[in-house]
C-alpha cells in the first residue's frame, strides 16, 4: 500500500515536471518562431504605430545611418507620440544596417556632456544627425495648433523630411551680403552682430558665408539663398543687375531686411520685378496694446502663408523695433505669375509717418501726407511690414509651372540681430522665411494624425457613488464569494 502511494507521487511529480518542460519548450518555440518570422499589425484607428509606405520607401532606401537625439528636463515624460513614431523609424531600419536609425534620449540636466556635445539646451528637441549635418525640429514643427489647442500630430511628416534633409550629400549655402555697410553673421556684437541667426541655421543643416559682391563680381552658383541685413550703402547699378540675373533668370532667392531712413536703391528691382513698395517713412503707433514698454512694435496680423503659420497657429506676437512699411504695389495687374503677400501687418491705429528726417517724428496723422493702410488691400487697413513675393512661370498652356524666385522684404533692419532675435516670434519668422525661400517647406504627403482625448465627466454624487462602490461593494461582493465557496466545501 505504502508503495502504491510512493509510487503515485512519484508519477504525479514527473508529470507536473513534464508539463512545466513542455510549457516552457512550447513558448521558447513561439518566441524563436516571433523572432524569425514577425508579423505586426497596427489595429489603432489612425494607424499610430505605423509608418506610411511613403516613409518606409524613403528610409529603406538609406546609405548613412541617422542618429536621433530627443531631449528632456527630467521633470516631465518623454512625449509618447514621439517616442511611438521614433520607435518605428529604428524597427524599420533594424535590416538596413548601412542606414540605420538610432534613437537617443539625453536629460539637459544630468547629461551635461552630452548637452555641450550636441549643442542643444532647451527640452522637448529631436535632433537629426548625420554625418557632419544636423537638423532640429521644434514641438512646433511636430503638432498642428489652432487657437492654441493641439489639434493634429505631424511628426511623421516633420521626422522624415528632416531624415532626408541630413542624409542627402547636398548641403544648402546661405551668403549673407556684405560690402554695403550690413549686419554680418560673424559678428558677436548685440546691436551689429547676426552670430546667433548664423548657429541657429547651422543647427539646420545650412553652411553659411559672406558674399562681398561689390568685390567678387558674380552670386556663387551654389547660393541658395541670399541674406542682406541692414544695407547703409546703396547698391550700385552692377550690383543690382546681379541680382536682378540671380532672382530673374537664375531662380534665386533673396531676403531683405530694410531699416527705416535707409536707402539701398533696390526700389527698382522691389517694384517693377517683384510688384513691392518699400516706403521711405517711419511707422508709428500710439495703441498701448500695440507698443511694449520699450516701445518696440508689437505685430498681431498676419497672412496665411508658411512662413507666418507657425505664429498664426500658436498666435504669437511678433515684436520689433523702428520699422518701415513694406506692402504690395497698388494696383499691380495680376500677370507673369507674380504671387505678393503681406505676411504681417501692423494694428489699425498705425500710419507711416512721411518726412520725419526733415520735420521730426509728428504725433498726428497728416492727411495727404503720411501713410495710411487701405481698405482695399489685404490685410484691411493695416500698413504692411513684411512681404513675400514669389514668380512661377507658367509653361504656355500646360497646367505645370516650373518654380522661379522668391524674395521677402521686411521693413526693418535689427530684428534678427543678436540683441532682437531672441524677441518673441523673431527666430520662427526668420527660420521659416528661409526653409520657405529655400523649399524645405514642401509638404511630404504623409496625412497628419489626429489627437484622440478621452474625457470623463462626473458630478459630485457620481463621484462620491464611484468611491463607496470600491471601497466597499467590489470587497464585500468579493468577501461574499468567499463565504459562498467555504459553504458549498462545508456541506
Amino acid at each position: 500500500m505504502i508503495d502504491s502511494f510512493r509510487a503515485a507521487r512519484w508519477i504525479r511529480t514527473l508529470n507536473l515536471v513534464l508539463q512545466a518542460v513542455l510549457f516552457l519548450t512550447f513558448v521558447g518555440g513561439l518566441n524563436f518562431l516571433a523572432r524569425s518570422h514577425s508579423w505586426r499589425y497596427d489595429l489603432t484607428r489612425y494607424r499610430r504605430f505605423s509608418l506610411t509606405a511613403e516613409s518606409l520607401a524613403y528610409v529603406h532606401e538609406l546609405s548613412l545611418p541617422v542618429h536621433i537625439v530627443v531631449t528632456s528636463n527630467g521633470e516631465q515624460a518623454d512625449d509618447p507620440q514621439v517616442k511611438g513614431l521614433l520607435r518605428e523609424y529604428v524597427y524599420a531600419t533594424e535590416a538596413n544596417p548601412a542606414g540605420r536609425i538610432t534613437v537617443e534620449y539625453v536629460d539637459l540636466y544630468q547629461d551635461r556632456r552630452k548637452t555641450e556635445k550636441y549643442g542643444i539646451q532647451d527640452p522637448g528637441m529631436v535632433l537629426l544627425v548625420c554625418g557632419d549635418k544636423r537638423r532640429v525640429l521644434t514641438p512646433s514643427n511636430l503638432y498642428r495648433v489652432e487657437n492654441k489647442t493641439v489639434k493634429d500630430f505631424i511628426g511623421e511628416q516633420a521626422v522624415t523630411a528632416a531624415i532626408l534633409d541630413v542624409s542627402n550629400p547636398d548641403r544648402k549655402k546661405i551668403y549673407f551680403l556684405v560690402g554695403h555697410g550690413e549686419l554680418r553673421p560673424d559678428d558677436v556684437d548685440p546691436a551689429r552682430g547676426l552670430s546667433m541667426a548664423r548657429d541657429q541655421l547651422r543647427l539646420r543643416n545650412y553652411d553659411v558665408e559672406t558674399l562681398d559682391i561689390v568685390t567678387a563680381r558674380k552670386v556663387p552658383s551654389d547660393a541658395a539663398l541670399l541674406v542682406s541685413v541692414s544695407p547703409q550703402d546703396p547698391f550700385n547699378a552692377y550690383d543690382q543687375e546681379l541680382l536682378r540675373q540671380y532672382l530673374g533668370a537664375g531662380a534665386g532667392r533673396l531676403i531683405l531686411f530694410l531699416a527705416p531712413n535707409s536707402h539701398p536703391g533696390l526700389n527698382d528691382l522691389m517694384i517693377d520685378d517683384w510688384g513691392i513698395l518699400v516706403d521711405d517713412d517711419m511707422i508709428l503707433d500710439l495703441a498701448s496694446d500695440s507698443l511694449t514698454e520699450d516701445g518696440d512694435l508689437i505685430i498681431r496680423a498676419y497672412s496665411p502663408h508658411p512662413i507666418t503659420q507657425i505664429l498664426v497657429d500658436y498666435k504669437k506676437e511678433l515684436r520689433i523695433g523702428l520699422a518701415r512699411s513694406v506692402r504690395p504695389l497698388p494696383g499691380r495687374p495680376a500677370a507673369g505669375g507674380l504671387t505678393v503677400v503681406t505676411l504681417a501687418a501692423t494694428s489699425t491705429s498705425a500710419w507711416g509717418e512721411v518726412g520725419y528726417a526733415q520735420r521730426g517724428i509728428q504725433t498726428t496723422f497728416t492727411p495727404g501726407v503720411d501713410i495710411k493702410g487701405m481698405p482695399q488691400m489685404e490685410p484691411p487697413n493695416r500698413l504692411g511690414v513684411a512681404v513675400a513675393s514669389e514668380r512661377v512661370p507658367v509653361r504656355g498652356d500646360l497646367p505645370s509651372s516650373i518654380p522661379g524666385g522668391k524674395l521677402v522684404v521686411v521693413g526693418t533692419g535689427d530684428m534678427i540681430s543678436n540683441a532682437r532675435i531672441t524677441n518673441t516670434g523673431a527666430e520662427e519668422f526668420f527660420l521659416d522665411a528661409v526653409n520657405w525661400a529655400v523649399g524645405r517647406d514642401v509638404a511630404l504627403n504623409v496625412p497628419a494624425r489626429p489627437i484622440e482625448r478621452f474625457s470623463l465627466s462626473l458630478s459630485a454624487g457620481e463621484l462620491a457613488r464611484l468611491r463607496y462602490t470600491l471601497m466597499l461593494a467590489l470587497p464585500g461582493i468579493a468577501a461574499l464569494l468567499g463565504i459562498a465557496v467555504y459553504w458549498a466545501r462545508r456541506t
